[in-house]
C-alpha cells in the first residue's frame, strides 16, 4: 500500500457533505471530500431558498426538529450575513383549510419554541387594496423566517473546509470501496479524464444524498442499511409578480403549501411541489402537472396572473428522506438519521438519510461527534460561532456601501451583488483593481473576466453552468450570445467544455 493515508473520506459534496469535511477538518482530522459532479450540483441548489424552522411540520408533530431548526436559524443568520438575510413571510388566511385558532397556536410555538434574538415576531395582518392579492383575501398573518443562497452555502462550507485543511475533489466518483487491512481503500474516476486514483481512510462517510442507497449497491457491493424515499420538489421562476419585500405562503385544498418569494431583485420563485421520484435523481424535470398546480394556485392568490409562457426558468431537486408510514409524500419526515456500522477492528462507514438545508450543520456536529471514538484526539465542536468566509460584517447595506467607497469606479449594482454573493471574499479578485477596465472582459450581465477567473481557480467552477446557476445566478439574465461567450472564454482559456443547461437554475 502506497500513498497517504486520511481520517476520513467524504462521499458527497452536497450541503451535508461539505458540511461535515469542514467540522472534522477543523476539529483536526485530515479530510478528503469527493463529488461526482460539481459541487451542490442536485437536491442542495434545488431548494426552496429558505432557512427555517418548518411552520408546516409542526401539524405532523415534528416539535424536536421545528426546535433545532428554529436554534439553527439563529445560528447561520450570524455565520453568513452576506447569503442568509431575514425574510418576513406572509399567510393570507382561509377559513376552510385552516382555523385562525390553529395558525396562532402554530405562530406561537414558532415564536417560542426556541430563543429568537434576531428575527421579528409573528402577527395578525389586514390586507387592502394595495396589497398584491385578490380582493377576497382580507386577513391574514405574518410571520419570520430567512432565505439563503443555497449553492453558495454549500461552496462556502467547502471553502471552509479547504481552509481548514480539507482536500476537495470534484468531478471525482467513487467506483469502489473496500476495508482492507482496517483501512478503506477507495477509488475515484475523475470524471473529465477518466483517469482512477487510489486512497485510504481509516473512516468513510456517505454523504452522498439522493444517490446514498445507490453507494451501497454500486461501491460497497452491499444492501443499504436503511430505505429512503425519494419525493421531487419543483420550482418555477417568473418575473416578479409584485413589488413588496415579503413572501407569501399559499395554502391548498390539498393541505399542500405553496412559497411566492421575492427573488434576485427582478424575479419569483414559486415552489415547492411533492412527487414521489423514481430513477435517476440527477434526471429529475418538472412535469406539466407540477406547472399547472404551481400556476393554479398563484393564481387563485394573486392578481396578477400567470401562464407557463411567463416562466423563465425552472428546476426540479429531489429529497432522500427517510422512508417511514406516510402515505403522502408531503408527510413524510423532515428529519435526519445516521447509520454507524463497524465491526471489531473494521474500518467505520457512517452513512447519512435525511435532513434538511437548515439543519445541516447540527447534522455535521453529530456526525463527527459520533466517529469521534475512533479518533481520540479530535478537538471540540468549534462551527457554531464561526463566521462562514466573507462573512465577517454584520450588515449588508453598510458593507456595500464601504466597497463603493473604497472602489468608487464600481458600479452600486456590483457592489450590492458582491456583497451578498462573496462579502468580504470578493476583494480577493478586486485586489490591485483600479478602474472597471482591469475587471477584463465583460461577459455580460455585470460578469467580468476578473470574477470567472477567480471561479475557476477559487470556488472549483469548471463550466459556465456552474458559474451561471450555482456560483451566481446570472444564467437569469445573461442572452443565449452572452452565455455562448462565456463558454468560449472558458474553453479558450481553461481547455474546458461542459455543456450548459439553460434551463436549469439553481
Amino acid at each position: 500500500m502506497s500513498g497517504e493515508i486520511r481520517d476520513i473520506l467524504v462521499i458527497g459534496g452536497g450541503i451535508n457533505g461539505v458540511g461535515i469535511a469542514a467540522d472534522a477538518a477543523g476539529r483536526g482530522l485530515s479530510v478528503t471530500l469527493c463529488e461526482m459532479n460539481d459541487l451542490a450540483s442536485a437536491t442542495s441548489s434545488n431548494s426552496s431558498k429558505l432557512i427555517h424552522g418548518g411552520l408546516r411540520y409542526l401539524e405532523y408533530h415534528e416539535y424536536r426538529l421545528v426546535r433545532e431548526a428554529l436554534a439553527e436559524r439563529e445560528v447561520l443568520l450570524k455565520k453568513a450575513p452576506h447569503i442568509i438575510e431575514p425574510l418576513r413571510i406572509r399567510l393570507p388566511h382561509q377559513a376552510h383549510l385552516r382555523p385562525a385558532w390553529l395558525i396562532r397556536i402554530g405562530l406561537f410555538l414558532y415564536d417560542h419554541l426556541s430563543k429568537r434574538n434576531l428575527l421579528k415576531g409573528s402577527h395578525s395582518v389586514k390586507f387592502g387594496d394595495s396589497d398584491p392579492l385578490n380582493n377576497t383575501l382580507r386577513k391574514g398573518f405574518e410571520f419570520s423566517d430567512a432565505r439563503v443562497d443555497d449553492a453558495r452555502l454549500v461552496i462556502l462550507n467547502a471553502f471552509e473546509a479547504r481552509n481548514q485543511g480539507a482536500e476537495i475533489k470534484t468531478r471525482s466518483r467513487c467506483v469502489e470501496a473496500v476495508r482492507v487491512n482496517e483501512l478503506w481503500k477507495v477509488t475515484l474516476e475523475n470524471q473529465l479524464t477518466g483517469s482512477s486514483e487510489t486512497l485510504y481512510a481509516r473512516a468513510l462517510v456517505n454523504a452522498a444524498g439522493p444517490w446514498v442507497s445507490h453507494l451501497f449497491n454500486d461501491a460497497l457491493k452491499v444492501q443499504p442499511e436503511k430505505q429512503i424515499r425519494l419525493v421531487k420538489g419543483s420550482h418555477i421562476i417568473v418575473p416578479k409578480i409584485h413589488t413588496q419585500t415579503e413572501a407569501y405562503m399559499l395554502q391548498n385544498e390539498d393541505e399542500r403549501i405553496v412559497f411566492v418569494i421575492p427573488y434576485e431583485e427582478d424575479f419569483s420563485l414559486i415552489g415547492t411541489t411533492d412527487v414521489e421520484h423514481e430513477g435517476d435523481p440527477g434526471a429529475a424535470e418538472i412535469s406539466t402537472e407540477e406547472v399547472d398546480y404551481l400556476i393554479e394556485i398563484t393564481n387563485q392568490y394573486f392578481k396578477a396572473k400567470l401562464a407557463a409562457k411567463d416562466i423563465v426558468a425552472t428546476y426540479s431537486g429531489v429529497r432522500p428522506l427517510i422512508s417511514d408510514e406516510s402515505e403522502n409524500a408531503q408527510a413524510v419526515t423532515r428529519d435526519y438519521t445516521f447509520e454507524l456500522s463497524s465491526d471489531g477492528n473494521q474500518a467505520p462507514l457512517l452513512s447519512i438519510y435525511g435532513g434538511k438545508i437548515t439543519t445541516y450543520r447540527k447534522l455535521a456536529e453529530a456526525v463527527v461527534d459520533r466517529l469521534s471514538p475512533f479518533f481520540p484526539l479530535m478537538t471540540a465542536p468549534w462551527t457554531a460561532t464561526q463566521h462562514l468566509p466573507g462573512g465577517d460584517f454584520s450588515d449588508r447595506r453598510a458593507h456595500s456601501q464601504s466597497l463603493a467607497r473604497e472602489l468608487p469606479w464600481l458600479p452600486s449594482s456590483l457592489c450590492e451583488r458582491y456583497t451578498r454573493t462573496y462579502g468580504t471574499l470578493c476583494k480577493t479578485f478586486l485586489q490591485g483593481v483600479k478602474n472597471i477596465d482591469d475587471m477584463g472582459e465583460h461577459l455580460g450581465g455585470g460578469l467580468y473576466q476578473r470574477e470567472v477567473d477567480y471561479l475557476f481557480e477559487s470556488e472549483w467552477a469548471k463550466s459556465a453552468e456552474d458559474i451561471l446557476w450555482r456560483r451566481t445566478k446570472l444564467g437569469l439574465v445573461l442572452t443565449d450570445s452572452e452565455q455562448d461567450a462565456l463558454n468560449q472564454y472558458i474553453l479558450q482559456t481553461y481547455g474546458l467544455e461542459i455543456a450548459l443547461e439553460s434551463q436549469q437554475c439553481a
